[in-house]
């Protein structure tokens, strides 16, 4: 493993050396970067989104198999729990805010259950875990991604955003107690955790033992990927695109030189592991987040009578849409797509970063993971929709059902983030420079969030060794500049797909071992005193 690991590091010291070289023989890289990196985008992106066969047929469109079971099983664990997601909602809030925080400190002897009696504690309070995963998830998904949902399927794909950010929380509760139920504290207090634990530690446990192992190496392999796609390149692309075009800037290498910029100051933050992540996280994800939502809470309360029109609109189409996409289902299978980049419940990544979490009641966790796609999805998704919608009104501005989300604005090809800062701009006169830094911020935060989460899957594959950990974040780092320098349509093609490709590999492992995180909750609200029945 050692000698692999070795060609791994020298063949992407490699790649680096010849990036750098052709930089100084040909200052224009972003078009050839671009033209290498979209065939393989497209591939992708067609093998993940496969349709369901028979589909066509029985509903007049085909439906992505991934579609299927990610709403399938967000369906199927919300009732199961008993709407865990509705009715456990102020616990949840309550754990974040330290009410419980004493029965990890003072652990009663009279536990019964031995596997909390010596649980190892983790590295990152219930806070610093929930910044660190919405920091991976609230990134450009909420700023370019609905523009792009709206942009294609009009109004109506809010609604089944919303939708799947609801389901999205009682999925999310599952599969970040199991994260933490099955994950791994090194004699150091380091945490190795997320699906690929629980998948081979979990199907060992039913006796499948080669199953769990593939689907364990499958996931890791996957959110490699993801962590280069949807956690990495959608967002520097996004960052390179609004410095591009808030500053003017110009020349065949301005993203890329962006790209090399935002490498640096990442790279510095991801070299101090989850602790240093975390700190970093816990301060810019509450500030910009809160600031982003008052900059839309301050269009839409300026304009509230058009909210009730806006609502109406995003209902209306949601069932009976206007912007071409083949009915309801077209619809539907967008809103249910950007929802899923955006909040991630069904992939499993963001176990990875509740794993860290210091407490001995994996439910806990759970419990606090669902307020990812609340927080994410249902709020600020929501407020932007609502602030596009309100400046686009009905088709007043530019057309809904851009081909691959570009529209026309002033005579102007505009696609992401350029339509959610034209929508801005509109009533905010300095929205630039905000909608800008907001942009960026929230890419650098995803990005290193993200970082982790790819650096735990890579140590699962080729080992815990500091070539190893070093290997990751060098081609993690390369793609920052890919992604900076690629087509909007390509980069999100392939991280779409990334995302989406997890659901495969970790809703198997889900549906296999959620009753062990129905006896994780009653163990945990009997703990809390919580009766079964009760808010």
């Amino acid at each position: 493993m050692a000698a692999l690991t070795s060609k791994i590091i020298s063949f992407y010291s490699y790649m680096i050396l010849s990036t750098i070289s052709s930089y100084f023989q040909e200052l224009d890289l972003d078009e050839r970067i671009n033209q290498a990196f979209t065939p393989i985008a497209n591939w992708w992106e067609a093998l993940i989104l496969h349709s369901f066969p028979g589909t066509e047929y029985l509903f007049g469109q085909s439906i992505p198999t991934i579609i299927i079971l990610l709403v399938g099983g967000a369906l199927f664990f919300t009732v199961y729990f008993g709407f865990v997601n509705v009715r456990r909602f102020s616990t949840s809030v309550k754990i974040v805010m330290g009410k419980y925080d004493s029965l990890d400190k003072n652990q009663s002897k009279d536990v019964k259950d031995e596997s909390i009696k010596n649980s190892k504690e983790g590295e990152v309070s219930h806070f610093q875990a929930l910044a660190t995963a919405v920091s991976g998830t609230v990134g450009n998904g909420n700023i370019a991604g609905v523009a792009l949902a709206i942009a294609v399927g009009g109004p109506g794909a809010t609604f089944w955003m919303i939708l799947c950010g609801l389901l999205g929380m009682s999925t999310k509760f599952v599969e970040c107690t199991l994260g933490v139920k099955y994950r791994d504290v090194s004699d150091d207090g380091i945490v190795y955790g997320g699906p690929m634990y629980y998948l081979a530690k979990g199907f060992k446990e039913k006796g499948f033992v080669k199953i769990g192992k593939i689907l364990a190496v499958i996931f890791a392999l996957l959110c490699i990927g993801a962590s280069f796609g949807g956690g990495n390149a959608a967002q520097s692309n996004q960052a390179a695109m609004q410095l591009v075009n808030s500053f003017g800037l110009t020349g065949g290498s301005a993203r890329t030189i962006i790209g090399i910029i935002m490498m640096i100051f990442v790279g510095i933050i991801i070299i101090g592991g989850i602790k240093r992540i975390a700190s970093v996280t816990e301060k810019i994800v509450p500030f910009m987040a809160l600031m982003y939502v008052a900059a839309c809470l301050y269009i839409i309360l300026g304009n509230i009578t058009f909210v009730d029109d806006a609502f109406a609109m995003i209902f209306q189409q949601a069932f009976n849409p206007q912007a071409g996409l083949g009915g309801v289902l077209g619809v539907l299978i967008t809103g249910f797509r950007r929802a899923a980049f955006s909040n991630e419940a069904g992939a499993g990544s963001a176990s990875i970063a509740h794993s860290a979490v210091k407490t001995k009641y994996p439910a806990s966790e759970g419990l606090v993971a669902l307020l990812e796609p609340f927080i994410d999805t249902v709020v600020i998704c929501t407020m932007t929709a609502l602030v596009i919608i309100i400046f686009n009104g009905d088709n007043t501005v530019f057309n809904y059902g851009g081909l691959d989300g570009k529209v026309l604005i002033d005579g102007m090809q505009v696609e992401g983030a350029g339509i959610t800062a034209a929508a801005f701009s509109e009533y905010i006169s300095f929205s630039g420079p905000f909608l800008t830094m907001a942009v960026v911020l929230f890419a650098i935060s995803t990005m290193i969030s993200w970082s982790y989460y790819g650096l735990q899957s890579w140590m699962f594959v080729f080992g815990k060794s500091k070539i190893s950990d070093l290997s990751y974040k060098i081609l993690f780092l390369i793609f920052i500049v890919i992604g900076a320098a690629g087509d909007m349509s390509s980069v999100w093609a392939f991280s779409d797909a990334m995302i989406l490709a997890l659901v495969f590999p970790n809703m198997i492992g889900l549906l296999l071992l959620f009753p062990k995180v129905r006896d994780e909750l009653s163990n945990y609200l009997s703990a809390i005193g919580v009766g079964s029945s009760s808010k």
